[in-house]
């Protein structure tokens, strides 16, 4: 082969190598992990999975053949949400997607550098996850649950369905829901208006449940209020079940109480959250940092009233009340 042609040849193939290696990069499969914190069974996690999931394909992601989904569940345990944590950053995922703040303080245990996206969390700065809204630093960012003020839109919520309600009694798991202190002083902050006493009752296995039930039963004019937190929506169809028995009204974070059986809630379109959250893993994926994304609030709220319920407690629902809903069970 003459030498001018060697160089030629040569030269051609040192052209494409840079294409081959960007092809093959390209066509390099994404890894993403999801910690969740309740069962794997439970089928309202499962509907928000499959919006994440729809999110992706959305964005061009082909989930099995671009991009793979590794998924664990903490059920609505602590050590649960720490073991499954630790089995999804050994799998060396490009970006974490964590459920709640449960799932975010399992990731932090033992990762200080994959990016992460969280949603449903409440109280960010607070719970030390973010240094600010608008640049969070570090490796995480995503989407904001209820701030502190709902905790004043609960109570006079809860007054408005049920006005013979004195006593409500804002059930948590202190170490799943370390924030809801904030949920409560707002609620102080307009009880006397209403004449009603809020106060907060802390639970940390289902025995809890029935304990702040029965003794809230023994006196007239009680109620709950349920903020988001990881451990009573894993036992959500016991605190249904619970309420029903001792005939407390009820106030949720979530649409998934009254949709089976709980009273009202009032609080974000948490599977919206899901949808929103496929875009940010997409500019992860495409080299964006968490420091650059600012974390967002919510913006959808649903106001959802069980008519079955209410008529089971013996309550009118107010049509003020009816016509700002966003849905009616019946």
């Amino acid at each position: 082969m003459r030498r001018r042609e060697l160089i030629t040849l040569l030269g051609g193939a040192a052209a494409t190598w840079p294409l081959a290696a960007r092809a093959r990069q390209s066509e390099r499969v994404r890894q993403i992990g999801v910690l969740l914190p309740e069962s794997e069974n439970d089928l309202q996690s499962k509907a928000r999975l499959a919006a994440f999931e729809q999110g992706l394909t959305e964005f061009g992601w082909s989930v099995g053949r671009t991009v793979r989904v590794d998924y664990r569940w903490a059920g609505g345990s602590v050590a649960g949400a720490r073991l499954a944590g630790a089995e999804l950053v050994e799998l060396a995922p490009d970006v974490v997607l964590a459920v709640a703040s449960l799932a975010v303080r399992a990731f932090q245990q033992v990762t200080r550098s994959i990016p992460m996206i969280f949603v449903g969390v409440s109280e960010p700065i607070a719970q030390g996850f973010v240094a600010s809204l608008t640049h969070p630093g570090g490796n995480i960012t995503g989407f904001m649950n209820l701030d502190w003020t709902f905790g004043a839109k609960w109570l006079e919520l809860l007054s408005e369905i049920a006005p013979q309600v004195r006593r409500a009694a804002i059930v948590f798991n202190p170490d799943a829901a370390s924030y809801v202190g904030s949920f409560a002083w707002s609620a102080e902050a307009v009880a006397a208006r209403l004449a009603m006493e809020p106060f907060a009752a802390a639970v940390r296995q289902p025995a809890d449940l029935e304990e702040v039930m029965k003794s809230l039963a023994r006196e007239p004019a009680g109620g709950l209020i349920l903020p988001p937190d990881t451990f009573t929506f894993a036992h959500r169809k016991l605190i249904v079940e619970l309420a029903a028995h001792y005939r407390l009204p009820a106030l949720y974070a979530s649409r998934f109480f009254p949709a089976e059986g709980g009273l009202v809630s009032y609080g974000l379109d948490f599977t919206d959250q899901f949808r929103l959250a496929a875009g940010y893993v997409d500019r992860i994926l495409n080299g964006a940092k968490p420091s650059e994304l600012p974390v967002q609030r919510p913006t959808k709220f649903e106001l959802v009233i069980n008519l079955k319920t209410a008529k089971a407690l013996s309550l009118a629902v107010p049509p003020t009340l009816l016509a700002r809903a966003d849905e009616l069970i019946e």
